[in-house]
Parts: structure tokens; C-alpha cells; sequence
């Protein structure tokens, strides 16, 4: 390891850029939202300050070191992510409180209650709950622009991107970025591939929630893979290293073409790779 993850934490005065999470993020046309919040986000590019990635992570950590603690942001982010693909302006919403109420559904799913009661009171989780029913029943069609995965990144996105569109920067960003139409179109052959084979059925199923989710976007989006936080939890030479989308498209090939045993040695040395990133979560 180049540089340890405790050599790699910022100072107090810089702020926490900790958790080690990566983001699955779709990136809208303006031509995709309703007219007033059309012209609200026109106005927030044109403006020339949207915040980085680790400012919306400061203000989120920020959010749950208040006193009394409250879990859920109390009123929904004005903010977003921007983009530009072919000369068009595209936006992902931050929609932070709407991911905590879907972060604390997975924390009580996965969590004993001990646990659970001692980071979040009861109270403060029934609020939350009853505030999020509330929203739901105003936004039925409501969803997030941003997945988030903490000490992973889930082989399934990586279906999503080929090796070519990644971007590397030491120090800065590992990242992907494709056009929806494309993201789609591999989803659904490699959904193919894995359905008619047998023992991928986990990854199949994975495929079809995150094709499920990215259909309710518009067809002219951005799909981008950003391994966020792991940038400062895992060696430069593993980062520079790393072509997972490589290797799973290579397995996924290997199996279309009929090699079993190809496709195997593929998706298990993938599947270790990224366990034993996983594991770091336990280590102290």
C-alpha cells in the first residue's frame, strides 16, 4: 500500500471525507424536469459555482453530528451536480433527504434494533418515517439521481460502462461516464448473456433493479460510475490497476462465446477482488 487510509484522512480543519461509499449517478437534460424546475436549475449552471462531490459530502456528515440528532435532513437540497454531453447541459439532483430516508429503510433492514437505537433513537426514526410516507404521498413517482455503495463498488454497475470511457486521475477521481443509451444497451445484452447461463442468477437479478431504475430516466441522460470516497481507502497502484469493467465485460463475453470455465475464472477473480475491499470495513 502507497499511503494508508489514516495518512489519507484530511485535518479537522479541512473537514471528513470519509465514507469510503461510490455513486452510481444519472445526469438529466433540463428538457427531462417540469418547467419551474427547469428554470431553476438553467439558473444554478449559469451561476458557475455547483459544489464538488466532497462539499455535498461535508454538509451530509455535517448533518448528523447535530445535536438533537436527527437522521434525515429536515428540508430537501437545492443542489446538484452538472454536466455538459454533446454541447447539452445535464443535472442530477442531489435530493439528499430523500436518500437518507431510503439509507435509513436499509439501515433498519440490515442492523439489530440494540444498534440502531444507540445511533438513532426510535423517535427520530419514527419522525423520519412519517415524513417520508407524507412525501411519498405527494411524489408517488418520486426517485433519486444517486445510488450509493459504501466499501464497494457493485459488480453490476460495471455492466453499465466499458473500459475505454474510464477516467483516471491519481490522487482525484476514478470514474466513468456513458451515455444512457449505451448503459442501456449493455444492460440488456449482458442480462441476456446471464439469464440464459446458469449460477449468475444474483447478478441477473442486480441487472434487472438497476435497469428497472434507470428506465425511469430520460433517454438522452448520462450514466456515470464514480468510485468517490475508495479513491482515499485503497492503494494507488490497486486504482491505477483496476479495470473492473473490463474484466467482468471480458467474462460476460467468455460466457456468450460458450466458455464456461472462462467466464468462472473471470467473475471469481472479480468477485475476490472486490471482497477483500469489502473486508477493509472490518478492519481497524
Amino acid at each position: 500500500m502507497s499511503e494508508s487510509p489514516e495518512r489519507r484522512l484530511p485535518s479537522a480543519r479541512t473537514g471528513p471525507t470519509v465514507p469510503y461509499a461510490s455513486y452510481l449517478r444519472v445526469y438529466e437534460p433540463l428538457a427531462a424536469f417540469p418547467e419551474a424546475e427547469r428554470a431553476h436549475w438553467s439558473g444554478y449552471a449559469r451561476r458557475g459555482d455547483a459544489p464538488t462531490a466532497q462539499d455535498e459530502l461535508r454538509r451530509s456528515l455535517a448533518d448528523l453530528v447535530r445535536v438533537p440528532v436527527v437522521g434525515v435532513p429536515a428540508h430537501e437540497s437545492g443542489d446538484a451536480f452538472t454536466a455538459e454531453l454533446d454541447g447539452v447541459l445535464l443535472v442530477c439532483p442531489w435530493r439528499t433527504r430523500l436518500r437518507g430516508w431510503l439509507a435509513l429503510q436499509e439501515l433498519e433492514a440490515e442492523f439489530p434494533r440494540p444498534v440502531l437505537d444507540a445511533a438513532l433513537p426510535p423517535s427520530a426514526r419514527r419522525r423520519a418515517a412519517e415524513a417520508y410516507e407524507a412525501w411519498r404521498e405527494r411524489n408517488p413517482d418520486g426517485r433519486p439521481w444517486i445510488r450509493t455503495a459504501v466499501w464497494q463498488v457493485p459488480l453490476r454497475w460495471f455492466v453499465l460502462v466499458a473500459d475505454e470511457e474510464r477516467d483516471y486521475l491519481p490522487g482525484e477521481r476514478l470514474r466513468y461516464r456513458t451515455p444512457m443509451v449505451q448503459a442501456r444497451r449493455r444492460l440488456a445484452r449482458g442480462l441476456r448473456t446471464l439469464r440464459a447461463a446458469e449460477g449468475y442468477g444474483m447478478l441477473a437479478q442486480g441487472l434487472v433493479e438497476v435497469g428497472s431504475w434507470l428506465e425511469e430516466f430520460h433517454p438522452r441522460s448520462m450514466v456515470e460510475l464514480d468510485y468517490g470516497g475508495l479513491l482515499h481507502a485503497l492503494p494507488e497502484a490497486a486504482l491505477a490497476g483496476d479495470r473492473s469493467a473490463r474484466d467482468l465485460a471480458r467474462g460476460i463475453a467468455a460466457l456468450r462465446a460458450g466458455d464456461s470455465q472462462g467466464a468462472i475464472d473471470a467473475y471469481t477473480d472479480l468477485a475476490e477482488r472486490w471482497k477483500a475491499v469489502r473486508e477493509r470495513l472490518f478492519a481497524n
